[in-house]
């Protein structure tokens, strides 16, 4: 077996590490672009610690997952204002948008230059502007991933601008800026988190290390998403739940993903739904038809086993069948109440579309085993 890993070069967690925020940014710079979202309100505390550093903060606030014209106008916004570090105060979108932005400070063309698939997949030759990765959700892992998802309207789909070089300087994880996200919000990102536990676990290029984060993360998540849904100031379960998103992040970084994800950027692409619940409504029916396929066609396969085991976790039953596991999660979305994918526009018109640009996609190629056309496509029809 042969395998690296790679990660931010440090990573602080703990309720209440905001308080450090102005000192590390220091350490970085002197003037932040602060990548915000929608409300840059919700950054008030932040700024308020730069200030005290002090650090300069030009705010860039950001509405919904990042196209390729946001990277463009903040990395314009961060030149004109002569801003040399990068500081990503949100959920996977907003540190995404601050991760593209800080590696197209320092790297010259345009950032379409160097997408894959609908780029010119350019390898960024000058180490990004240090960035500062502060999560306020707890699901996509960002801060300590090597890639940013893009959005292109025009494409219709959403790709990754990816690097080593685009791992934060600083991963700070303060699972008290999570305790006032809606429930509809921690629902999606909390099986975000989940299905980036439970895809390196059984991807083609699962390694030990990896595999230790997501048993970790995988039992936190099973005890905690639900309680932190229906309590959002659940400290103990938000806690968890933090510490699972940023385990993910840890394995998606270094073992890849797999169909689930294969399918949700295209997905993304096609109809706007959010990556979260795209991620949650299809996470059942892949592992479903993920054992199916290896059971008839793979029996030896590790990742079969790997599926039990998964089970157990999330169940607490150490005699739990792979398809019980299945069974949890699918119940496990219901009561979260994450809608299908009609709710956001996809169609049956769209599935071969959406299959054929989806085989192509590079989380597809590390699932455990390749899934025939047809059925991705039931998969697909499935959560319509």
């Amino acid at each position: 077996m042969r395998f690296e890993f790679a990660t931010a070069s440090r990573i602080i967690f703990g309720a209440g590490a905001i308080a450090q925020a102005g000192l590390l940014a220091k350490e970085l710079g002197h003037s932040a672009l602060v990548v915000t979202g929608r409300e840059p309100a919700r950054a008030i505390r932040l700024l308020n610690i730069l200030g005290g550093a002090p650090v300069r903060a030009v705010l860039f606030p950001v509405s919904g997952e990042p196209d390729l014209d946001v990277i463009r106008r903040g990395v314009a916004l961060a030149k004109s204002e002569r801003c040399d570090l990068v500081i990503g105060f949100g959920g996977g979108s907003v540190l995404d948008t601050g991760k593209a932005i800080a590696a197209m400070l320092t790297n010259t063309g345009d950032v379409l230059d160097y997408l894959e698939i609908i780029g010119g997949g350019k390898t960024l030759s000058q180490s990004p502007a240090p960035f500062l990765a502060i999560p306020t959700t707890a699901g996509t892992g960002s801060e300590v991933t090597r890639n940013a998802v893009l959005g292109s309207p025009e494409h219709k789909v959403k790709v990754s601008l990816r690097s080593p070089l685009m791992l934060a300087k600083i991963a700070l994880v303060d699972p008290e800026l999570t305790w006032d996200l809606p429930p509809a919000i921690t629902a999606r990102t909390g099986l975000d988190a989940l299905t980036q536990l439970i895809e390196p676990y059984t991807s083609t290029r699962a390694n030990p290390m990896t595999d230790g984060f997501c048993v970790e993360g995988i039992k936190r998540a099973a005890r905690s998403l639900r309680a932190a849904f229906d309590d959002g100031r659940n400290a103990a379960a938000r806690e968890d739940m933090a510490q699972a998103s940023l385990l993910g992040g840890l394995a998606l970084a270094n073992a890849g993903l797999g169909a689930v994800h294969g399918f949700a950027g295209i997905i993304g692409g096609t109809c706007g739904a959010p990556h979260g619940a795209i991620c949650a409504i299809l996470l059942p029916h892949v592992m479903a038809a993920n054992i199916s396929a290896l059971r008839s066609s793979a029996p030896t396969n590790p990742a079969l086993p790997r599926y039990t085991e998964i089970a157990c976790l999330l169940t607490g039953n150490n005699k739990a069948t792979a398809d019980e596991g299945v069974e949890w999660v699918a119940r496990l979305v219901g009561d979260l109440k994450i809608p299908k994918l009609g709710a956001y526009g996809l169609t049956s018109g769209q599935i071969a579309g959406v299959v054929q640009k989806s085989q192509n996609a590079s989380s597809m190629k590390a699932n455990p085993i390749p899934l025939k056309t047809e059925t991705l496509s039931a998969i697909l029809e499935a959560v319509i």
